[in-house]
Formats: C-alpha cells, sequence, structure tokens
C-alpha cells in the first residue's frame, strides 16, 4: 500500500475548488464541512473556537455516515453522476471523448489527494491552529466488510501513485453497477415528480412464501428472462386480498438484487406519467420492475391511458430492461356498472359493445396473467405450519392449527396475510409467556 505525505491545507483547497466533472463528491453534509474546516484552519484562530466548532461540524456529520473519511470519499466517486459516469455506463471507454476522460483523469488525481487527508492530520491542524492541547479526538470507525465490488475498487486504488491511471476501472465498475440512486438503492418509489431511494425496502424473502407454488415459479422465470435479457412480459396479479401477491413482488428483491434487479413503486395517482418515468430507466444498466400495486381504473381515467402506452407501446421502443408488475383484486380492471352496458335503442354510440370489450379486456395487455384463488382450508393451515417453522416456534402442531383456524375465524378469515398476522401474535405470546 502506498503512503505518500499528506498534501498541504493550501493545495486541498486547491484541489476541491479545481474539480471539473466530480464536483458533487463534496456537496453533502461531511463534504461541505470538510472544505469549511480547511478554511477555518487557514484563516487562523486566535480563540480557537471557530476551529473546534468546524471539526466538531466535520466529525458529527462523519460519524453520522457511519464510515472513514476514505471509505465516504471513495463511496462518494463510485456514486457519483456526473457526464463522464453516465456515459461509461452505455459506451466503451475507448469511445468517450478524450477531453472527458482527461477531465476524469485530472479530478481523481485530485481527489487522490483530498483522500490522502487523515484524521489524525486534521485533528494536528485543528490543535496547532487553535492552540488547545483538549481538541476533540480524531474520528476513527472499525473497517468494516467492504462489498466485493468496493473492496476491488478500494484495492486498485490503494496500490497506484495516480488515481488517474484508474479511469478505465472506474468506467468499467459504472458500466457494470451504475451510479447514483440505482447503485445506491435497490428500491425506490416515485414522489413528488422524483425517483426517491427506499432505504429500508421490505426484508421478505420468497422462501417466505408458499401455497401458490406455480404463480411464484412463472414469476420468478419471467423475471430471470428479464436479468439475462431476453423479453420479458408485463405481469398482472390478481386474485383474493391477502393472498400474497404483492409479497411475492417484493421478495423478489431479496433474491436478485446481487443481480442488478430494482424495484420502483409507483402509486396508481402517478401513472399519468409513468411514460416519462420509464425513460428515465431505459439507458441505465440495472433491470426495474415498475410495481404498482392495488391496480384499478374509473372511467376515463388518464392513468389508464398511461399505462396502456408503456404495456402496448408506441413509437418509441420499449426499454428491454423495465417490466410492468401490477397487483389487483379484479380481474376487469377498470370499473363497470349495469348501466353502461349498451342497449339495442342506444343511439349515443354506433360501436358501444366494441366500446365496452376495449374497457374489459385492458388486462388481456399485459403478457402473463397469474390468478390467486382464496386459501382454502389446507392452503391456509400449510401457509401458518411453513411459516411456524420459519419461526422456529415450538408448539403441538394440533394445537397450532386449532389455534390457527380460531384466529381466521375471529379476524380476516383464511389467507397468507392472516396466517403470517396468526403467527406473529402468537410468537410474541409465546415470547412473553416463557419471560
Amino acid at each position: 500500500m502506498i503512503t505518500p505525505a499528506t498534501p498541504s491545507i493550501q493545495l486541498l483547497q486547491r484541489q476541491e475548488a479545481s474539480l471539473l466533472l466530480y464536483q458533487n463528491v463534496m456537496g453533502d453534509s461531511v463534504g461541505r464541512a470538510f472544505v469549511n474546516l480547511l478554511q477555518t484552519i487557514r484563516d487562523g484562530d486566535p480563540d480557537g473556537l471557530n476551529c473546534l466548532h468546524a471539526y466538531g461540524s466535520w466529525f458529527k456529520a462523519l460519524a453520522a455516515k457511519g464510515q472513514t473519511w476514505q471509505n465516504y470519499l471513495l463511496q462518494q466517486i463510485l456514486l457519483d453522476d456526473n457526464p463522464f459516469t453516465r456515459q461509461a455506463q452505455l459506451i466503451p471507454i475507448e469511445n468517450l471523448s478524450p477531453a472527458l476522460i482527461a477531465a476524469a483523469q485530472h479530478d481523481l488525481q485530485a481527489l487522490q489527494d483530498l483522500y490522502q487527508c487523515s484524521s489524525e492530520q486534521l485533528y494536528h491542524w485543528v490543535q496547532v491552529a487553535s492552540q488547545c492541547s483538549t481538541s476533540p479526538i480524531p474520528w476513527h470507525q472499525d473497517q468494516e466488510q467492504e462489498e466485493q465490488a468496493f473492496a476491488s475498487i478500494h484495492k486498485k486504488l490503494q496500490q497506484l501513485d495516480n488515481w488517474g491511471d484508474a479511469v478505465e476501472n472506474l468506467a468499467a465498475y459504472y458500466r457494470q453497477y451504475g451510479t447514483g440512486l440505482f447503485a445506491q438503492y435497490q428500491a425506490l418509489r416515485w414522489h413528488s415528480s422524483q425517483l426517491i431511494g427506499i432505504a429500508h425496502p421490505d426484508p421478505i424473502e420468497l422462501a417466505e412464501l408458499v401455497g401458490y407454488e406455480s404463480q411464484k415459479a412463472t414469476l420468478i422465470k419471467n423475471t430471470e428472462f428479464l436479468l439475462a435479457g431476453y423479453p420479458a412480459l408485463h405481469v398482472l396479479l390478481y386474485g383474493s386480498r391477502g393472498s400474497g401477491k404483492s409479497s411475492l413482488v417484493k421478495g423478489l428483491l431479496a433474491k436478485y438484487r446481487d443481480r442488478g434487479l430494482r424495484i420502483v413503486e409507483v402509486a396508481k395517482s402517478d401513472l399519468r406519467v409513468l411514460p416519462a418515468i420509464v425513460e428515465q430507466l431505459r439507458d441505465v444498466p440495472q433491470k426495474f420492475i415498475i410495481f404498482v400495486d392495488d391496480l384499478s381504473f374509473e372511467e376515463d381515467d388518464d392513468a389508464f391511458k398511461a399505462l396502456k402506452v408503456v404495456l402496448e407501446g408506441n413509437v418509441t421502443a420499449r426499454p428491454p430492461n423495465v417490466v410492468v408488475y401490477a397487483t389487483s383484486n379484479r380481474r376487469h380492471l377498470i370499473r363497470e356498472f349495469f348501466a353502461d352496458r349498451p342497449h339495442p335503442r342506444d343511439g349515443d354510440e354506433v360501436h358501444a359493445w366494441d366500446t365496452m370489450q376495449e374497457k374489459l379486456s385492458f388486462s388481456d395487455r399485459f403478457g402473463l396473467t397469474l390468478t390467486f384463488e382464496p386459501a382454502n382450508q389446507d392452503t391456509y393451515l400449510k401457509i401458518v405450519r411453513h411459516l411456524a417453522q420459519l419461526k422456529e416456534i415450538s408448539i403441538n402442531q394440533e394445537e397450532l392449527e386449532y389455534k390457527a383456524l380460531q384466529w381466521a375465524t375471529l379476524h380476516n378469515g383464511r389467507s397468507g396475510r392472516t396466517a403470517r398476522q396468526f403467527i406473529d401474535f402468537l410468537r410474541a405470546d409465546l415470547a412473553i409467556a416463557k419471560s
């Protein structure tokens, strides 16, 4: 490992100010606090208070991230969304503009100097500038196990005298793992006209879901088509409430997130902008499931028209890395009333029956329709026994089934959701009884 001398404060400030593409690396709370700390130290501080406050702000911001300064900076580089990282995802590096590559190399050299500024060095500068022997302790963080891809890049950079020589390695990383939100989060949602990351997605796993094995197998196979780069079908999961339709879709994330799968949750109220959302996902390396839960439409609903465009396509080619998985309790997604049905004397529309069929056949535009029938008693008890085994609940099977049937009668009927609620309650009840 190469350990060059720490650059001076003046050099660090110049390097930070000279960034051409990676400016956002220093743009969040930790980066801003670091820049402010350098300036405060350089300005001098007769009574020591300004330096101590600036150091405290940087220390607190870094502690909130739970990372060392070096790991924080490297993560910012790997996640940064800029013209170089965006184009490196799509174009081989030999086809990129020489000026763009040169700018990236310049920035990497500058960021290398910032990386080499240790917490101990900052701590020493604060002590000197503040003329104080009671400065805050230097920031240390036990090294957590790094993800394999992160660790590989980290090791490569530590071996180089000049980070500019790593531009090809970084371009390969961006091409495989992407940048920005899609590299940082496995699950996202559309909110307030933008995509936002979900820091703590539902941890449910496919192994927890039983009772609908055929539907699960079909959905897994279709998802693997998507991940392998083959045309995958849009899927409608419809059937009784509580049967595990939504859980099955969310469970795919735990199984395939390491293969680049991402789930983007879109509320029905936001479907009118679905074509624009899909376009944001087109030119990135990850594969996306647009997840729409509890889908149904009213008459003349703009969301119906927008979803129809995505399902059927238009002049714009469909992105090969995006599919729609929607759940619904209704086989026919557009509400229909008896009064809507045309009569022989109905003079308002010549082809009224055609219009009604257009509405009723909307669900057929999904390439796959998976049906979830209500759980019978055998299926319900199978789910209960499976969950009890996963949660390591020690109870006589006869008593378990008796309690489960009682629970279903008194609560929400037989379903996967009811089984999960029963098991959660029983597990807590037994644990408290033992304590």
